[in-house]
């Protein structure tokens, strides 16, 4: 009897106090396995294009420029079509996942179970981040194999911090804009408009200390020349601005990014409506 009796007790819920971290990590994997299944678009088209930018730099540019920053243009270039592939693809992983669970009726996929906004964030900004990670590095392989275009590494830190704080950035921006977006035409709107923009003006095809005024001084007020210069100082070992200015500005945005997606995620801004 006592036997039967301890058999029927029902199961103790699961206590969640804390980091939910089954939970966190299965949105983490949805995020993943979410581009990954499409991976040709996701991973082989952006190596593919930044391969063609870097194709008709040095192939059909790259001669006849002089060295820039006392490296060829091919080195020159190389890291900010690099970092340029991480920024887009980050930024469209976290954009795209949230604008189409709005779309499609499935964010109580994610808003249901017992996870923190906190936890939800994370999961959305890291999968981001991973998805620019990797087109990134698929992208440095691919190039560093090229004639002409070979990377060398000058300080590794700076690469690994720039590379993966950039993700987080964009991946925590792409959050921002798809719950902004109402419909797909708004979100290509801040694609085409604003990430697009400030990644092409921030140095990824040239020196700003080059530009004329005001334009050089305006280009130190874009987030994304920090990030740029960054990663490309750990390459060639050459930066056009400060690199401690550089590290403080992406750390302090990356955290006031985080902590505005958390604060939209506890209100449930344009998620519960």
């Amino acid at each position: 009897m006592r036997d039967t009796a301890e058999s029927v007790i029902p199961p103790q819920p699961r206590d969640y106090r804390g980091w939910n971290w089954s939970g966190f990590i299965t949105l983490y994997q949805r995020e993943i396995r979410r581009f990954w299944k499409v991976g040709t678009q996701t991973v082989a088209a952006p190596v593919v294009t930044t391969l063609l930018y870097m194709l008709v730099f040095v192939v059909a540019v790259g001669a006849s420029r002089p060295a820039v920053g006392g490296v060829t243009f091919g080195h020159f270039v190389a890291p900010g079509l690099i970092m340029m592939a991480i920024l887009n693809n980050a930024f469209a992983n976290s954009s795209s996942s949230l604008i189409q669970a709005k779309m499609m009726g499935l964010t109580p996929d994610f808003l249901t179970p017992p996870l923190s906004a906190l936890e939800q964030v994370s999961a959305f900004a890291l999968g981001a981040a991973t998805r620019g990670v990797v087109v990134g590095a698929v992208t440095a392989i691919v190039i560093g194999v090229l004639p002409g275009a070979g990377l060398s590494v000058a300080h590794l830190w700076a690469v690994l911090y720039f590379g993966l704080t950039a993700s987080m950035i964009l991946g925590l921006a792409g959050v921002l804009a798809g719950l902004w977006a109402e419909k797909f035409d708004q979100l290509s709107a801040v694609t085409n408009f604003l990430i697009m923009p400030m990644t092409f003006l921030s140095g990824t095809f040239y020196l700003v200390d080059k530009l004329p005024e005001p334009f050089r001084s305006a280009s130190h007020f874009n987030p994304f020349f920090y990030l740029i210069d960054g990663f490309r100082y750990g390459f060639i070992g050459h930066a056009d601005g400060s690199i401690a200015i550089g590290v403080v500005t992406s750390g302090l945005l990356t955290v006031a990014l985080f902590l505005w997606c958390w604060r939209l995620f506890v209100t449930g801004y344009r998620l519960k409506s």
